[in-house]
């Protein structure tokens, strides 16, 4: 009787230590495109960043996203960001947005969202793209 009570209760707290806990412990949201483009459009101070290399970005990109690619100097971008602006990342299938919303994350951002799929996604809900022709600023 004391061995089942003893375990029961090992359980009890077992469950209370885990029971709260998320699987994906990551602090910004992966959404798909349709609620991006909600969340996007709702916020008060959002800033659309498009984390592709320039040749992709200049193709086509989100309407009024911003260039800064994933495989640049993000610390400059981060220090010069206001941490209270909501920040929107986007890459081609959402794997190079993942990695740029957890560092923006953990410099201090609160409030980052990456678009699930990317634009490969964005593009399959028939979704509006930017598609003027850009160059490169010196």
């Amino acid at each position: 009787m004391k061995t089942a009570l003893v375990t029961l209760l090992f359980f009890l707290i077992l469950s209370g230590i885990t029971g709260g806990q998320v699987p994906d412990s990551a602090k910004f949201k992966s959404l798909p495109p349709k609620e991006f483009l909600a969340f996007y459009q709702s916020a008060e101070m959002p800033l659309l960043i498009d984390v592709r290399e320039f040749f992709e970005y200049k193709k086509s990109r989100l309407k009024d996203a911003i260039n800064i690619p994933s495989s640049g100097k993000l610390e400059p971008a981060a220090d010069s960001i206001c941490r209270e602006r909501d920040l929107f990342l986007y890459c081609t299938s959402g794997f190079r947005s993942k990695r740029v919303a957890k560092f923006f994350n953990e410099k201090g951002f609160a409030r980052v969202y990456s678009l699930d799929g990317g634009i490969t996604a964005w593009k399959k809900e028939k979704l509006p793209l930017d598609k003027k022709k850009m160059k490169k600023k010196k």
